[in-house]
């Protein structure tokens, strides 16, 4: 049995069944880590010989329950990549950025907390644009990280270490940030699958805030199942974030079994989203997987998002106005990076000149400039009437469809250094995930294919707020009868 061979559901029946120890599992995870590593640059830092050591008590754990013993947690022994702007107490939490390359966090963010309760082990960080701040990994100030399926790709962007473990076989399951796109667009240019739970869904507590109204924790994973199982666990009410819903988190595991039968599912084909800009590979083979859905039994229809070509805009002002606000406490003051000055205005503008990166930078720029004087009205507030309408596209669309199926990126993985000095060419990239995340409702990204090139074409399939269990089962059922998502990129 190859331990890099398994998902992640079927690494934890064979610890439970006692067929793998979970020693042999890490260790092969972290030895494929630090041996792609110098190529795919996929973490920014591993974990060491203290993995390998809680890896056999959890070892230890298991032997115990199957003596008799109480059963450990469902995650015991279970190596778990996190995205690097996930505070982890006693790890490095950099977000990618100079200002905090050495800070230490005191506590553990909430969605990693549960993770570790349910017996997960911490693999490493994950490499990430600066504070999850673009659409391709570039952005990292510690180096890019590569696309498994072709090195000079993109892995897309920000979850792109976490994307990039996942597929190349550096770890069995990873958690990702999504704003407008970070875990959908990077699942969709590595072929793997990346899930964006309802705005509230999963606390934010512990996430390093870049977007406070749009920051979403999810998963990226080989599998549908393996999704479900960590969403289980992490997700749910903490009142360390009052924006996280009180709804009990609902058993999605449970409904992925039987047959794959979709047969009074209504999904809605956007035709905003299938536009004259979009790849022939990508449109083709979206279309194709839609036809899978139709040939399980469901419905499918063309709807309208009327607004949705105001999304791009409109995030491109509310996101960034709400990073000015949250990068504000980076001063050099408290924690993070110290360039010292003269004068108290030396000591900001050294230490954030130095520490921030140029697309951070823009993106603080443009928001301080929404919501200063005399612009707020123009810019800020007008914005927000505007994402009022996309969210009511999406509820209005729910009222005659289940799930809205669309491509996730107009294109498939472009060159690295393609666009990095075009930022409106690569903000486009997100134009098919951004109205989802201004909606707040989840959405998910399929593996549904390769375009003439052999690079990975995903599907994004979004559901109602709150509405995660239907959308797993309709991805799990195109799942069951495709093969897309057991393909994997030569080492």
């Amino acid at each position: 049995m190859d331990p890099l061979e398994l998902t992640l559901c079927e690494s934890a029946e064979a610890l439970r069944a006692g067929t793998l120890s979970s020693a042999a599992l890490v260790e092969a995870y972290r030895n494929r880590a630090e041996q792609l590593n110098p190529k795919i640059h996929a973490y920014l830092n591993i974990a060491g010989e203290d993995v390998i050591r809680a890896a056999r008590d959890a070892d230890e754990s298991w032997s115990a329950f199957r003596r008799g013993g109480d059963a450990p947690g469902p995650l015991t022994g279970i190596p778990v990549a996190v995205k690097d702007v996930l505070c982890v107490k006693g790890y490095p939490c950099t977000c990618g950025s100079r200002i905090l390359e050495n800070f230490k966090p005191p506590y553990t963010a909430t969605a990693v907390e549960r993770l570790q309760s349910a017996g997960a082990l911490i693999l490493g960080k994950t490499n990430t644009d600066e504070f999850a701040m673009g659409s391709s990994t570039e952005n990292s100030a510690f180096g890019m990280t590569h696309n498994p399926w072709d090195a000079e790709r993109v892995p897309g962007g920000s979850s792109g270490g976490s994307a990039a473990s996942i597929a190349a076989r550096m770890a069995p399951i990873a958690l990702g940030t999504d704003t407008g796109g970070s875990i959908r667009q990077p699942a969709a240019y590595c072929g793997v699958v990346g899930l964006k739970p309802s705005y509230g869904r999963v606390s934010r507590y512990g996430l390093i805030a870049f977007g406070s109204s749009l920051d979403c924790v999810g998963v990226l994973a080989r599998t549908v199942e393996d999704a479900a199982f960590l969403m289980e666990i992490m997700a749910g009410y903490d009142p360390m974030d009052s924006t996280s819903m009180p709804e009990k988190t609902p058993a999605y595991r449970k409904t992925l079994s039987g047959e794959p039968d979709l047969r009074g599912i209504r999904i809605g084909i956007p035709k905003e989203y299938f536009s004259a800009g979009i790849q022939p590979d990508v449109d083709r083979l979206v279309r194709e997987a839609i036809g899978v859905l139709g040939s399980l039994g469901a419905e499918t229809k063309e709807i309208s998002l009327p607004n949705t070509e105001f999304a791009l805009p409109v995030y491109y002002i509310v996101a960034p106005a709400e990073a000015s606000a949250n990068l504000a406490r980076y001063d050099g003051v408290r924690f993070g990076l110290r360039r010292e000055g003269q004068t108290l205005r030396e000591l900001y503008d050294g230490t954030r000149g130095a520490g921030f990166g140029p697309e951070v930078k823009r993106r603080i720029m443009l928001g301080t400039y929404a919501l200063s004087a005399g612009y707020y009205d123009a810019y800020y507030g007008q914005a927000q009437k505007v994402r009022t309408l996309i969210k009511a596209d999406f509820e209005n669309a729910f009222r005659s469809v289940d799930i809205i199926a669309s491509p996730v990126t107009p294109s498939t993985a472009f060159r690295a250094g393609e666009k990095v000095d075009n930022p409106l060419a690569m903000y486009m990239e997100d134009l098919l995930t951004l109205p989802a995340s201004l909606a707040g409702v989840p959405g998910i990204s399929l593996p549904c294919g390769r375009d003439s090139q052999g690079l990975p074409v995903g599907l994004q399939l979004s559901g109602p707020f709150l509405g995660e269990e239907t959308l797993l089962r309709v991805s799990w059922s195109f799942q069951k009868v495709t093969r897309w998502h057991k393909e994997a990129p030569s080492p």
